[in-house]
């Protein structure tokens, strides 16, 4: 059959990358059907338009405001008008190449490498865009400055424990107030989706099948919203506050101590996940601290602005008997409502993970005026982004 080899004389780049797209991203696929990753025709217009600028700002347009006079025949209305709001959004480019020998396919008797490549292609594109929202969602939350911090303390619940029932419901309401309601995915490590599985907490999605019966899906809601397992979500280990008769427990000794069985000098304790520091002679215990992010409709906007060449093959016939190299190229944009990345610390046209994850880069959307006084800047709350940090 033709283009059963992985060949480069036969090679089609457009039969390859449908090929590709077949193939479940499942990460990705119920990030969009939880609807946090919506289109934005703005963005896609932008850079159609600009012919691929890695770089862009787009207006949002600001609401109607200002209070009402008293209409009593006397009183003059007075005007005013809306302020346009500025966004930053960046291109994230990534590229990665494979290679198979001739002799691969000759050894194992014509396996066909271009079906097996096809399908870790598209799990490892699902893995990249995962690692970019997560460089994103933790760069916002590093944000800095006045106004950035009223969002990143505001959509920021720490619990001392592990979740609970009210955890998720409570943490939401912080963020958003009465906009809660537009909150549909949490996106959590397994240890914590087990914890709120012990406790009932999540409820199998069910689907009945052609006979009638009703079965669990592996999906499940907790509160409603849809939970994502996934272990890449951060994970920080480290040291919480304790009792002296909890298991486990270290207690605190000055560091000019030598520390026996049970003990722990006081500048070994990092990080400390309590307030301050450590004390000498109090206790601590090992152990994980995990971060959960929850998302709302449109939270996250999302456009695959596109490669000129995004998968193409190269034939060497020389080295190792014969081998052919598959390259990988992917130019997309994952923008969060309501704040803009500012690029105040990139390098090149195109962001690394260490680049997006720094909170420099990014600030709450404003007005752009000079001064920081004279600035309007979105009201958080409408921001359908929270994250919470437990301990299980």
């Amino acid at each position: 059959m033709p283009n059963t080899k992985f060949d480069s004389k036969s090679f089609n780049p457009e039969a390859f990358r449908y090929m590709v797209g077949r193939v479940p991203n499942l990460k990705m696929n119920e990030l969009k059907k939880s609807r946090a990753l919506a289109g934005n025709p703005d963005i896609k217009a932008v850079f159609s338009a600009q012919n691929g600028t890695a770089y862009a700002r787009i207006a949002m347009r600001g609401l109607i405001d200002g209070d009402a006079v008293n209409y009593d025949g006397q009183t003059d209305i007075t005007a005013t008008s809306t302020k346009t709001f500025e966004q930053g959004v960046v291109v994230v480019g990534r590229a990665k190449a494979w290679t198979e020998k001739d002799f691969s396919y000759d050894i194992t008797g014509g396996v066909d490498f271009m079906q097996n490549i096809s399908q870790q292609v598209a799990e490892y594109k699902d893995g990249l865009d995962q690692n970019t929202i997560l460089a994103v969602l933790k760069g916002i939350f590093a944000m800095t400055g006045a106004k950035n911090l009223e969002f990143v303390n505001g959509h920021t619940t720490t619990v001392d424990g592990a979740m609970s029932a009210t955890t998720l419901n409570s943490a939401t309401n912080k963020a958003c107030g009465a906009n809660k309601k537009k909150f549909t995915l949490v996106f959590m490590h397994s240890d914590v989706s087990t914890g709120l599985e012990n406790l009932n907490l999540i409820e199998r999605l069910k689907y009945t099948d052609k006979d009638g019966i009703q079965r669990e899906l592996e999906l499940g809601t907790w509160n409603g919203k849809l939970v994502v397992v996934d272990d890449d979500m951060p994970t920080e280990e480290g040291y919480f506050a304790a009792a002296s008769g909890d298991a486990g427990a270290l207690k605190v000794v000055a560091n000019s101590a030598t520390p026996a069985a049970g003990e722990i000098k006081a500048q070994d304790v990092t990080p400390y996940f309590g307030e301050g520091s450590a004390a000498t002679g109090s206790f601590v215990v090992p152990g994980t601290r995990y971060t959960t992010y929850a998302l709302g409709n449109g939270s996250i906007s999302h456009e695959d602005i596109g490669a000129k060449v995004p998968f193409a093959m190269s034939r060497d016939e020389k080295t190792n008997g014969g081998e052919d190299t598959l390259y990988m190229r992917q130019r997309k944009v994952f923008s969060p409502f309501g704040i803009s990345y500012e690029k105040t610390a990139q390098a090149s046209l195109s962001p690394t993970d260490a680049e997006l994850a720094n909170g420099a880069n990014w600030a709450l959307v404003h007005t752009g005026e000079t001064s920081e006084g004279d600035r309007s800047y979105i009201n958080h709350k409408a921001i359908a982004i929270a994250r919470i940090i437990s301990r299980g």
